[in-house]
């Protein structure tokens, strides 16, 4: 909580002092970051979020939940994706080099695809490794609006005990992704 604390003083001191508007770029898209940071550290996910039904790739229904639980103990990157999404494609380099440079992390897939046929098709296209679940819901839907869901590819990130360590990043080279998945390693 005291950190939390510093960190709001500190931006509030930030905004105050400077103007935004005015100033550069990469020091805009820092302040950006670190209160998205500052707003989600150990954030719980919702409970229509963990209820939410998904599908694997055989066909089995499974909760967000006992997905979550099946990578207890481990970092977790969720992928919010669709095939009909041309940024979640272009971001699949991105990812493998995620998965590469983070091997004991464990991977999600959720896809918000139209078809399962699409979605499988997509999966075996891009050779994508992890694990795969199908949602038959549109981006506003329950889940998406649950997770406040305003673009994909999302990227979310789990730590090891079910909490959520990084709520938004919609690219996976995205630099507080990878800061925070490099807190995250044993």
């Amino acid at each position: 909580m005291k950190k939390v604390f510093i960190a709001l003083c500190t931006l509030t001191m930030i905004a105050v002092s400077c103007d935004t508007k005015k100033a550069d770029p990469k020091t805009d898209s820092e302040v950006k970051e670190l209160k998205d940071a500052v707003n989600v550290a150990n954030e719980q996910f919702k409970t229509v979020t963990l209820t939410k039904e998904f599908e694997d790739t055989t066909g089995n229904k499974i909760s967000f939940q006992n997905i979550l639980n099946k990578h207890k103990g481990s970092s977790i990157v969720i992928d919010v994706w669709a095939s009909w999404c041309p940024d979640c494609i272009k971001g699949f380099p991105e990812l493998k080099n995620l998965q590469e440079k983070y091997p004991t992390t464990a991977f999600v897939f959720l896809s918000l695809d139209k078809t399962k046929d699409k979605w499988q098709e997509t999966i075996k296209k891009y050779n994508l490794q992890g694990d795969h679940y199908y949602l038959n819901e549109k981006m506003k839907d329950e889940f998406g609006t649950s997770i406040e869901l305003d673009w994909i590819p999302r990227y979310i990130v789990v730590d090891s005990q079910g909490n959520i360590a990084l709520k938004k990043a919609i690219v996976a080279n995205d630099s507080l992704l990878i800061q925070t998945l490099d807190k995250l390693q044993p």
